[in-house]
């Protein structure tokens, strides 16, 4: 999630139902880059409430090797 999808994300939405599958099956790991989980609950409070990985609390480089970690699961 950057700051222009974000800007993006209230005029051309997210459809509900098409979010709440990938959210179901486990296969969705949002990573929030140059903003905040704060600002992409205003804009998808249900995509923020999913746990994912910040490059504002970690390194690009640590969240790569994290989401590689969860590909290879």
């Amino acid at each position: 999630m950057t700051p222009a999808l974000l800007r993006r994300l209230p005029t051309e939405g997210i459809a509900d139902k098409g979010l709440s599958g990938l959210l179901a099956g486990e296969r969705l790991v949002p990573v929030v880059h140059q903003t905040t989980y704060e600002a992409l609950r205003n804009v998808s409070p249900l995509l923020a409430s999913r746990s994912g990985l910040s490059t504002v609390e970690q390194s690009m480089a640590d969240v790569a090797v994290k989401l590689a970690d969860l590909v290879a699961l």
